[in-house]
Parts: structure tokens; sequence; C-alpha cells
């Protein structure tokens, strides 16, 4: 069974930068896109970030375009999120999934546990 192993979270202030990371337990066929997923206090779990396993493809979320990176290292199985300009807003639990891709939940056969990111004003 895939085990997706986040970490890399943290308290950081507006305007700064983390990295988190995702390692996989081994390698999966039917994960076709690795993403990033995020939920705040009181609200819904959300799609942040998706990268395509085959081309390398990238799609995000109007929210983080432009400041956030998502990025693939197959050697590793590691997938990375890059965070810059972080905002108050971004404050929420990290989640990294594995599955067909696309902005639903249902999509995305393996979750990890999930990573704290908190942006303080």
């Amino acid at each position: 069974e895939v085990q997706l192993v986040e970490s890399g979270g943290g308290l950081v202030q507006a305007g700064e930068s983390l990295r988190l990371s995702c390692q996989a337990s081994e390698i999966t066929l039917n994960a076709h896109a690795r993403a990033w997923w995020r939920q705040a206090p009181g609200r819904e779990r959300e799609g942040v970030a998706i990268i395509n396993n085959s081309d390398g493809s990238t799609i995000y979320a109007e929210a983080v375009k432009d400041r956030f990176t998502i990025s693939y290292n197959k050697h590793k199985n590691t997938v990375y999120l890059q965070m810059n300009n972080l905002k108050p807003e971004d404050t929420a639990v990290y989640y990294c999934a594995a599955g067909l891709g696309g902005w639903v939940q249902a999509w995305y056969q393996f979750w990890g546990q999930g990573t704290q990111v908190t942006v303080s004003s």
C-alpha cells in the first residue's frame, strides 16, 4: 500500500516562504497525478496544485497562482510545494495526494496525514 508522508510545515510570517515535501513509500502505476490540497479551520478541503506524472504539466488554484510551485522528483518519488509570499489566508493543514488527478477529492486514492502551515500577519 502506498503511504504518503508530508513534511516542511511550520509557522512563518506573511511574505515568507516554505517548501513542503511529500514522499511516497512506493511507486504506484495507478497514480497519474500528484496534488496538494489544504483545509483551513471551518472550511472544506480545497485543491491547491496538481502535477501530471507523465508530462509534468501543472495546474494551480487561482488563489495560489504565481506564488506556489508544485514539482515532482521521480527518482526520489517525492512531490514538493514551494510556497512564496505566504499570506495569512494560506493558513491550513496541507495534504498531499496521489491518484487520477483533477479537482475532485474522490479521484485521489492515496492521502498523506497532513502538515500544518500557519502564516502570521
